[in-house]
Order: C-alpha cells, then structure tokens, then sequence
C-alpha cells in the first residue's frame, strides 16, 4: 500500500509538473507570437513577393493565431491584404518582381479576382517583373495569372478556360417529402430570390438576367487576358468551346495560353534569370504574411477612413443564414458609422460594400446612418463583388458611387418568405390544433394553418410599402425620377458596367479610386487610410479560432463544398428577417 501510494503520488507530482511546463511554454509561444505580430519585416535586397494563389478568398479574411502557433497554413486569404501587399511590393525598391503560384484557388467573386488582376497590371506600371507557374490552372487562377510576363505551366499539368455558367438550388420538392412548403410575397418580376423554395425551375424573368450578366462578366475576362496574351477574343471564345483542360500541353503553347512548360524544380531557374543571380545563389521571398509587416509609407496628411460592409446584412449575430460567416450587423455598423460621423479627424468616409443583401430594416437603419455620415462629410462607395438589393439600399445614397465591372448590384426589390409546417405537423407528425381568438387576425401566422387569401393581401399591402421607400431611396439618392428608377427596378440585377449605363453607379473604379474621391470630395491633397472596423486583437482571433462551434462549421463547410450554402441557409432559416431585400440565394458561377 505504502509503494502503491508512492507511485500515485509520483504520478500525481510529474502530471502537475508537465501541466506548469507546458503552460510556460505555451504562454512563451503566445508572447512571442504577439510580438512577431507587431515586428516590421526587413525586405532584403533583391527581393521577389511570392504570392500563392491557394485556399478561399474573402473580402477582408481573418486572422488565426492558431494556425500560426501550430504552424499550419491558413486556408482564407483576405482581398484586401493582397491587393495592399501588391501596392507596398511596387513601392520598395528592394522588391524586384512578383511570382504567384496557382493552386486550388477560390474567390468569392469574379470582381475579387478582376480586383488582384488590376492591382497587378498597377504594379507592371513600375517597370518590375511578374512570373507565374501552377501545376495546373482553373480558370480564375488563370485569369489572374495571365497578366504575368511569363507564364509557366507543368508538363503534365492543364489549363482549365471552359467559360461561365451557372446552376441555382430549388428545394420545393424536397422539402414537400416533409410535409412543408413556403408562402412567397415579393415585389418586382425579376425578384427570384423566392423561386429556391417556391419552384422546381428557373423562372424566364431570372434567366434572362442570370444570362445577361453572366455575359457581362465573361465579356470582361475575354477581353482582359486577350489583351495580356495578345489572342484575339474569338479565339479564347473557341477554346473554351473545346474544352482547352483536356488539350495537350504543347497545343497549349501553339494557342499562346502558356509560355513555356516547367517542372516545379526548374521555376526557380527562371526566377533567378529575373533577378540576374547565379544558379547556386539564394532567393530572397517574402510571403504574403511578411509582406503584412512590410513598413507602409508615413501616415501623412489627413485620415480618410474605409469602412468595410461585407457579408449578409442582418439585425443581429443570429440573423445570418450562412452561419459563422461574416455578416453586417445593422445596430453595429450604425454605431460605428456614427463614431466616424463625430471623429473630428476623420474627412472623409468610404463604404466598401460587399453584400448581396438581407434583411430590409435593417438595410433601412443602415441607409440613416449613412445618411446622416453623409450630411457631415463626404462618403464615397466601393462596390465590391456585391452590392445588390440590401447592399444597394445602404449605398444609394453617397456622394459617389465606384462600382467593378463586374460587380453584380441593383436587384432593387422586396420579398417576404413564410414556412407553412401546418402539414409536417398534422399529416405528418399526427398533431391536432383548436384555435381560440378574440378578433379576426389574433392568431395570424399561427403554425397550424396555411395564409389565407385575406392575410396574403395584407402581407403583399405591407411589403409593397417596402418596395416603394427602398425605390424613393433610389431616387433621391441618385436624384432620378421614381418613374425611371422603376424601370430598372423590378428585383433586377445588373453587373457593373450596365449599371453605369443606367446610372446605378457613377464610374467604374477600384478601392484606390473611391479614396481618391473621398479626398477630392473632402478638398484635402495630403491624405492616408485607415480601415474600420478594427480588426480583432490576437488575443480575440486567438479564442474564436479555439471556438468549438467554428470549427465544427469550418469541417461542415469542406465536407459538403458546394452544398454548404443550401444546408446552411435551410438549417438557420428561422433565424432570418422575415422581409428582406437579397439576391437569389445560392448563384454558383463555374
């Protein structure tokens, strides 16, 4: 008993040992993480900015100190960083030349990828190289990639330029194998959003939009990589007609898609020719996080501020159909804008939008905040890959609107979407229901029944209501007759240059573009940026990575890819507004 009680004790002893240790280690770890973090990276000479083009673009991506503790690699790039570290890698002198590395690359937008290839045309603006090679190439990879000077693809790797297309989610069926249904009430005929849950098809109105700005944003890339590939558009026309991924990889230097076919190990050679060193000399790289580091240029001047909107426009955390993913939260966007409103030494606002929409009263609370931002001082939008329904509710009313090329907005359109569980409840599940009222309508809505006519009639009186404030915003903001601003209403959606056309937007222009006007609307000459929201601190990224919940969603969303979104949005529905002001839910651009 005695030796017994010994070895417990030991054990007990070199347990509590290990714990103490390996908590000093890891706050250690966590300290010199923090302070890597806030470290300003040296760029040696005769640099070259390595960019992999891997894992899933987002419009501002979150830290993971984790992933970094842990040493794994982030699999969420965020635009803004990239398009920032292109900028400081022209701006330093040490850095020669761009190499970007296709990989399984995702972005959430065709106008995210439009965004890195014109921040990457601005950076051969300064005379310096950019070299790009991918074991293969999908067809977004390529699209950026094409602007390099050289292209290089593996021997035995392809090129994937197959065109656009489009497939949308309709769950009707499925859902009546249950025993539910959804009572539709929208204003505007191209307003398809409710078709996903209410059709088995696409409706005329949704194909004929769905078809034209498909075409809009194929028009932009064909013209983009046949000007840096110098092949006529008719020819990349014809290739993606064949099906170029399945051509050989000679062909595909005959059609001057690519430049030259390597193997991994010899891309190196052809970037030392680049930077004019011997074979048996080091590389200098930097990464996309050194290049976070990278000392930016003096704050100098006056602060203009960019104020990032991106993700579905909610009243609250819990509002999000796609859960876990970034949202704009109506209460706090409209705190913070009233924050820069009173910030004395903020003269000038951009709004970068990124939302296909969401719920209507909130888009509505928004739309004030801006308004009252606007009446202090100059607000400018920059319209990312959407800014459509809702998100073209809180940005209609700016001094000036920049929109991309191929940025889908407009959709200016309300609709309201009930479940009807009352036949999953009785016919189903076998329960019954007596109802007991004092007046007319004191049970409306009530789970045992469908709307009737009479309650539809008043649910269409109230969402019309919406449809004609969100169509007068429109008008003020764009100071157009309500007349003309009905015509391309409707629910209609628009990408980027026919939205100019009909006055949606006021010019075509990047983020960069939006910040010059802001400074130019604000009469200041001298100015730099700073962005808002902050971001979270370490610390905060630390725990929400650590989050059980995240990262439950995280293995959901790589486990079931393309069906993420139909699953998330069925599994989080009654959690949404009731009303909202949204793009068709789920458009998978191929």
């Amino acid at each position: 008993m005695k030796d017994f009680l010994k070895y417990v004790f030991a054990t007990i002893t070199g347990i509590i040992m290990l714990t103490i240790v390996m908590a000093i280690l890891g706050t250690i770890s966590l300290v010199g993480l923090a302070a890597s973090s806030a470290s300003t990276t040296q760029v040696e000479e005769n640099s070259v900015f390595t960019l992999m083009l891997s894992g899933q673009l987002e419009e501002r991506a979150q830290s993971n100190p984790l992933a970094s503790l842990t040493g794994e690699v982030g699999e969420n790039l965020g635009l803004d960083n990239i398009v920032n570290a292109i900028k400081k890698a022209k701006d330093n002198e040490d850095i020669k030349g761009i190499y970007i590395e296709a990989g399984a690359f995702s972005s959430d937008t065709p106008a995210s990828a439009h965004a890195i290839r014109e921040a990457l045309l601005d950076f051969k603006k300064s005379g310096k190289w950019i070299v790009a090679y991918g074991d293969s190439y999908t067809q977004t990879t390529y699209y950026i990639c094409s602007v390099a000077d050289k292209l290089f693809l593996n021997p035995e790797g392809m090129v994937d330029w197959h065109g656009l297309g489009g497939e949308m989610y309709y769950v009707k069926d499925l859902l009546a194998k249950f025993g539910i249904k959804f009572q539709a009430v929208k204003v505007g005929k191209y307003k398809s959003a409710v078709e996903m849950m209410t059709a088995d098809q696409m409706s005329n109105y949704d194909r004929e939009q769905t078809e034209a700005y498909l075409n809009g944003i194929w028009k932009v890339m064909l013209n983009d990589v046949s000007k840096s590939r110098k092949v006529s558009v008719d020819s990349l026309n014809a290739y993606a007609d064949r099906y170029v991924a399945l051509c050989s990889q000679k062909e595909l230097i005959r059609m001057k898609l690519v430049d030259k076919l390597l193997y991994t190990d010899e891309v190196k050679g052809e970037i030392k020719k680049c930077l004019k060193i011997d074979k048996d000399e080091h590389i200098n790289q930097l990464t996309l996080g050194d290049m976070e580091n990278v000392a930016d240029k003096k704050k100098e001047g006056e602060k203009i501020a960019i104020y990032y909107a991106f993700g579905e426009i909610v009243d609250s955390q819990t509002g999000s159909l796609l859960s876990q993913d970034h949202s704009i939260i109506a209460n706090e966007v409209c705190k913070d804008l009233e924050e820069l409103m009173n910030n004395d030494d903020v003269k000038a606002v951009v709004l970068r939008v990124n939302s296909p929409g969401g719920s209507a009263y909130a888009s509505e609370q928004i739309w004030r905040a801006v308004t009252n931002l606007k009446a202090k001082k100059p607000v400018v939008v920059s319209m990312g890959g959407y800014a459509a329904s809702g998100g073209y509710y809180i940005s209609c009313n700016a001094n000036y609107i920049y929109s991309e090329p191929t940025t889908l907005t407009g959709s200016i359109g309300i609709f309201g979407l009930f479940p009807d569980v009352s036949q999953l409840l009785t016919d189903k599940l076998g329960i019954k229901f007596s109802e007991v009222k004092t007046n007319k309508h004191s049970n409306f809505g009530a789970m045992s029944r469908s709307f009737n006519a009479e309650e539809l009639a008043l649910l269409d009186q109230y969402i019309g209501r919406g449809y004609e404030l969100f169509r007068k915003r429109v008008a003020d903001g764009r100071k157009l007759p309500v007349a003309q601003v009905e015509e391309i209403a409707q629910g209609h959606v628009w990408v980027g240059n026919d939205a100019l056309k009909i006055k949606l937007v006021d010019a075509i222009g990047s983020l960069d573009d939006a910040v010059k006007k802001a400074a130019q609307l604000a009469k200041v000459k001298e100015y730099y940026t700073s962005n808002y929201p902050d971001e979270p601190s370490w610390w905060e990224s630390l725990t929400a990575s650590m989050d059980h919940g995240n990262y439950l969603d995280e293995q959901m969303r790589e486990t079931l890819g393309e069906y993420y979104a139909p699953f998330s949005y069925l599994k989080n529905i009654n959690k949404q507004s009731a009303i909202q002001a949204r793009l068709p839910y789920f458009v998978e651009i191929k």
